[in-house]
């Protein structure tokens, strides 16, 4: 097990401020995201709010020919890979399932809603890629909560057996909605685990986004170079609900929020861009920008033209069943008569 907080290697000045203009994009639109939903602009989100180190610092350390595979909580992920973010938030409007971006081009997978089921098709993609001879890995994105999964044990074994070079990147926020780690997970550490199947470790404050890219690059590189599965583990904290339908107030108090989230992910990154040399002119710079692009980004997806319905069958198989067409027709007739 390596323990990578708080970080030894800094970012330089140029990379610093790329970083946090990303963290507060991120931030920016974790907080919009849930005024939206509360407005009725969109049906539903999950937020990362408080996430947002974790996620930048991975998304940013990948390499190009590497691949994500997130859950329906990686907005900061899909705001580090370049992800055209109104086809991104097509999901959460319920437009279409997996959003409308390229997965090829942009290298994040449609996101997954089955828990811990990114596992699985990272461990399968990564094994092909193997098999083909390319030097790619996958990042399999889970939390806390989804560790308890059996597509989590299946996922890891197989990927440790097999020889797939793949990351699994658990974010551990303290939270499976209302459970916290401690009575979910046996001794508080996801990462524990990876000895059992014979896989390298890392865990990391993910509070301190240097600390998070500390660890990704070298768990990327350990499983491009062993061709074998590595898992990563940031520590941080889930700060308001577990998704828009959730009270957290329900199981714990606002005063355990403030106290058990008090280290801000986006105070640490502003602070160490600072220390870097970016002026706190930039600083205030790029949270005016992020909080122009986020309204930018929501007139874009309230906005969002609605895909044509009958696209719902005709991604399903290759080639459509007699079933599916008869579905199909039956649908348009239906909706031919409204």
């Amino acid at each position: 097990m390596t323990v990578v907080t708080p970080s030894t290697q800094h970012l330089d000045r140029e990379s610093a401020l790329e970083v946090l203009g990303l963290i507060l994009k991120s931030r920016a639109l974790e907080e919009g995201a849930i005024r939206w939903q509360r407005q009725g602009l969109i049906p539903g989100y999950a937020p990362c709010l408080g996430q947002e180190a974790a996620q930048i610092g991975i998304g940013w350390s990948m390499g190009p020919q590497d691949r994500a595979f997130p859950t329906y909580r990686e907005a900061g992920v899909a705001l580090a890979l370049g992800v055209d973010m109104p086809a991104y938030m097509a999901t959460h409007q319920g437009l279409w399932h997996g959003g409308l971006y390229d997965s090829g081009r942009t290298r994040l997978a449609p996101f997954q809603a089955v828990v811990a089921g990114s596992c699985l098709h990272a461990v399968g993609w990564a094994l092909g890629q193997r098999m083909n001879g390319e030097d790619s890995v996958a990042v399999a994105f889970l939390g806390d909560g989804a560790s308890s999964q059996g597509d989590v044990h299946e996922a890891m074994n197989f990927a440790a057996t097999m020889g797939a070079p793949v990351v699994f990147y658990v974010q551990n926020n303290g939270w499976a909605i209302s459970t916290p780690t401690a009575k979910q997970v046996a001794g508080g550490f996801v990462s524990e685990r990876a000895a059992g199947y014979g896989m390298s470790a890392y865990r990391a404050d993910g509070n301190d986004v240097e600390a998070v890219i500390t660890a990704s690059r070298a768990a990327l590189d350990e499983a491009r170079e062993s061709q074998r599965p590595v898992v990563v583990e940031v520590m941080t904290y889930r700060r308001g609900p577990h998704s828009t339908s959730d009270d957290p107030g329900r199981y714990r108090s606002l005063q355990q929020e403030y106290e058990q989230g008090a280290v801000d992910p986006v105070d640490v990154a502003t602070q160490q861009a600072l220390a870097a040399g970016v002026e706190q002119a930039e600083a205030d710079r790029l949270a005016e920008e992020a909080r122009a692009w986020v309204e930018d980004l929501r007139e874009k997806t309230v906005n969002a033209p609605h895909r044509p319905g009958d696209e719902i069958f005709d991604f399903v198989f290759q080639e459509p069943t007699e079933t599916l067409t008869a579905q199909k027709a039956a649908w348009q007739e239906e909706t031919d008569r409204d």
